[in-house]
């Protein structure tokens, strides 16, 4: 009987899954919504669930129990799939990259339109950026904001941590003067670790001269 009610689990998990799957824009290549992912993880721990208290209609049990864990699997996925499609509508051709891990969405957002160099106060074009972000992430509320300051290697280690602190507060207080709640914004300078680019060269410091934005869903 186990095996019998996991198949049937198995085949609804499968059949969100399937139609989760998009072709990704940006590379071509099929891909598996969060969305989808959350859904069929979220069947299969429902269809369990049915199996296990159902009482004589043990199939009526199990399906119900497959779709209303899927509804709940699907929720985070679902709310942060949109608001990623959202930003990536926004920041399109603004040199901003979106990227998704799990949950999170995270927007790097690198020194050629952040801030100059030894600078803490956002660039002119920086700010008609963070105007974009605000506009979503006001819309979606039920997450946080990570944001982490980065510098390059130039200059002592002390001097780039204090900046990089003073460019994730720079940023924080824009989302805040713009109506973002306090609550859901943190921040942390991270100095020249973590680089994505080399250091030895004017483009690579300019890359590593970076804001990074973590929106993360509440529940997480």
């Amino acid at each position: 009987m186990k095996s019998t009610w996991l198949v049937r689990a198995a085949s609804i998990a499968l059949a969100l899954i399937v139609a989760g799957c998009t072709i990704d824009p940006y590379t071509g290549e099929k891909k598996t919504s969060n969305t989808a992912k959350g859904a069929g993880l979220g069947a299969l721990a429902g269809a369990a669930i049915g199996a296990a208290t159902a009482g004589k209609d043990k199939n009526k049990a199990i399906k119900q129990g497959a779709l209303a864990g899927a509804a709940v699997g699907a929720g985070a996925g679902y709310y942060m799939d949109t608001q990623e499609a959202k930003l990536r509508q926004q920041l399109e051709s603004t040199g901003v990259r979106v990227e998704r891990i799990g949950d999170t969405i995270k927007l790097i957002m690198p020194g050629n339109i952040t801030f100059d160099t030894s600078s803490s106060s956002l660039k002119p074009s920086f700010t008609d950026v963070l105007n974009s972000v605000v506009m979503v992430v006001k819309e979606y509320d039920k997450t946080l904001l990570q944001i982490n300051g980065y510098t390059d290697s130039t200059g002592s280690f002390e001097y780039n941590q204090n900046l990089s602190e003073q460019r994730a507060e720079s940023v924080a207080r824009f989302f805040l003067n713009s109506g973002v709640a306090a609550s859901r914004v943190r921040t942390a300078g991270m100095g020249p670790r973590d680089p994505i680019a080399s250091n030895d060269t004017a483009a690579g410091r300019a890359q590593n001269r970076r804001v990074e934005l973590s929106l993360i869903p509440t529940g997480q």
